[in-house]
């Protein structure tokens, strides 16, 4: 299967060339057909698998196909969770479309809203927005999308979750009825399909491997540790591994910054990136650890989603996430693209619930062992309070991926799981 045989035209292939890129995907391969066909479709895959470019490619072809208009009105709205996944698909577009008259945009907030009300004046094509900041300037009168043809939600699960519902059903009020629908995620729960049932029409179901799957090459491995000794044990994984770039999630803000800081003190440079910052220092931020100046990204889930950075090789679970579906995500930052991974989660013994919610989300055991020297007290610890008051007590969790060149271990360990399982 080539790009060819997808039915993209010459400038399509011509920019998807220049990417470097040659075979289509699992999940490009089964959605473009698809989607060119205009059927709504409800598309799952693992992260890192190219499910932007799945929907992408088939979008610009729809779209340059078509007479061009000359107030060029939104044709075809994205939405996001985030902002940073917002800048990445949108980046995305801007490669793929360089040999077609198609023009894109970004909007979200967090900056300031004048510069995107003087693009969206001069005409868009394909717009890439976050709910929040759309709603605010359709509010203002600076948008239209009464045009809108078709709507792609990314990540369509945590975009359809309590967080962002509200938000969405408004947007899809301002959009002409009759248009295609496109959802994409790595994760889809039974209560999600059941929602987007409501505005799907015939949708196509797009499966390129099993839901709720992790890649084949991140190595899962969990540390069973105290909570208080947490920030000592990362110190010495990423002292003594020599590890040059890793992503670690926090379930808090606060966590977040105290952890950054507590690495910085130690001579391992880190910086912190969540929905407090501001938008300027989480996009340098983001810019420092892909650039290799900033060692550590500590981040909240701001980041599980969206982030693309490639060859990343570990990932750690400060803290795992109260959704399981969360864990996908996280771990997804590695093993991207067919590379390997390292994923690890420290786990004290009040977060052992969220493992096994974990487990059986994934259909396997994760691999559990005690490193010498940080074993667990088995005193019961007292339990911090999230961003938004005190930790729900819900079994339901997240998990995370890989390595790619690491070291031996250098820590002696109690194992308890096969690490193959």
């Amino acid at each position: 299967m080539s790009f060819k045989s997808l039915g993209l035209s010459d400038a399509l292939l011509k920019a998807v060339d220049k990417k470097g890129y040659n075979t289509p995907s699992p999940i490009q391969e089964k959605a473009i057909p698809q989607i060119l066909e205009r059927k709504d479709v409800l598309a799952s895959a693992q992260t890192g698998t190219g499910k932007t470019a799945g929907f992408t490619l088939p979008i610009l072809q729809i779209l340059s196909q078509a007479p061009v208009l000359r107030k060029r009105p939104v044709r075809t709205l994205v939405l996001t969770p985030t902002r940073e996944l917002a800048a990445q698909v949108y980046e995305n577009i801007k490669e793929y479309s360089e040999f077609i008259d198609i023009r894109s945009a970004v909007i979200f907030g967090g900056v300031n809203a004048k510069p995107q009300i003087a693009t969206l004046r001069n005409g868009v094509d394909i717009l890439v927005a976050t709910p929040g900041r759309l709603l605010d300037l359709h509010g203002q009168g600076a948008l239209s999308l009464n045009s809108v043809e078709i709507l792609v939600l990314d990540e369509a699960d945590r975009m359809l979750d309590m967080g962002f519902l509200r938000d969405i059903k408004r947007i899809l009020n301002l959009m002409p009825a009759k248009r295609q629908n496109l959802l994409f995620s790595a994760t889809f729960s039974k209560e999600i399909k059941k929602l987007a049932g409501g505005f799907l029409h015939h949708p196509v179901l797009v499966e390129a491997t099993p839901e709720n799957t992790t890649a084949e090459k991140v190595d899962q491995q969990v540390y069973r540790v105290d909570k208080s000794r947490k920030p000592e044990l990362v110190i010495k994984l990423i002292g003594e591994g020599e590890w040059q770039q890793v992503l670690i999630f926090t379930r808090t803000k606060h966590g977040a910054n105290r952890l950054s800081e507590k690495l910085n003190k130690n001579d391992i440079t880190a910086a912190a990136i969540h929905g407090n910052k501001s938008q300027g220092a989480r996009t340098k931020a983001l810019d420092g650890f892909k650039k290799g100046s900033v060692r550590v990204l500590v981040a909240t889930d701001i980041a599980a989603r969206g982030l693309d950075i490639p060859l990343l090789p570990h990932v750690i679970n400060f803290e795992l996430p109260n959704v399981p579906e969360d864990y996908v995500h996280r771990i997804g930052r590695t093993g991207r693209a067919g590379a390997s991974g390292e994923a690890l989660s420290l786990v004290s013994q009040d977060e052992m619930e969220y493992v096994r919610g974990i487990e059986k989300l994934l259909g396997l055991k994760l691999p559990s062992a005690v490193l010498e020297g940080f074993e667990p007290s088995g005193k019961p610890e007292k339990d911090e309070e999230d961003d938004r008051g005190p930790r729900q007590r819900n079994p339901r969790s997240k998990a995370k991926q890989g390595t790619g060149n690491k070291k031996p271990n250098r820590f002696k360990s109690r194992s308890s799981g096969n690490r193959n399982s």
